[in-house]
């Protein structure tokens, strides 16, 4: 993953956000004072967490968290039949609706910016094909809700 600039580290730390919300169950109030008071900027169990710009990092939660029943359909509307988002493990979801969100609330944000972020989110968790998976999705829904595609080649 190329060296990451504020907003870059605030998408990182808002999917680890996610995810955790995901799989522990914890509320956005709760994870974003956690993430701003512990996280941000700062070193956890010796390693560091790069600043981060924290309003960004605050909307791609909370607006996740606000339309994830908007976001849900779209994401599954860009997958194929035999991949539910269902079937996605937590990570994966947490990266995909990150980037849909942007896609979808971002205007000011250029699509292949939004893309390749997240890309290059996905390969600092996944080798295989997942980066892949979210470079076609999110190429999909870029050409549904903004009328353009431009992924970059994920290989």
């Amino acid at each position: 993953m190329r060296h990451a600039n504020k907003r870059g580290a605030a998408r990182l730390a808002a999917v680890q956000a996610l995810y955790q919300m995901d799989v522990a169950g914890s509320g956005v109030f709760e994870i974003t004072a956690e993430y701003e008071a512990f996280r941000l900027g700062k070193e956890v169990d010796g390693a560091l967490y790069r600043e981060a710009d924290a309003q960004w990092f605050r909307a791609i939660l909370t607006g996740v968290v606000e339309d994830q029943k908007t976001i849900d359909p779209v994401i599954r509307q860009a997958l194929t039949d035999d991949w539910p988002l269902s079937r996605l493990d937590s990570t994966l979801r947490a990266i995909l609706r990150a980037g849909v969100y942007e896609l979808m609330k971002r205007e000011d944000v250029p699509v292949a910016v939004i893309v390749s972020e997240y890309v290059d989110i996905a390969k600092a968790f996944y080798e295989e094909d997942e980066p892949k998976l979210v470079n076609a999705v999110l190429d999909r829904v870029s050409r549904r809700v903004r009328g353009e595609g431009r992924g970059k080649d994920a290989s």
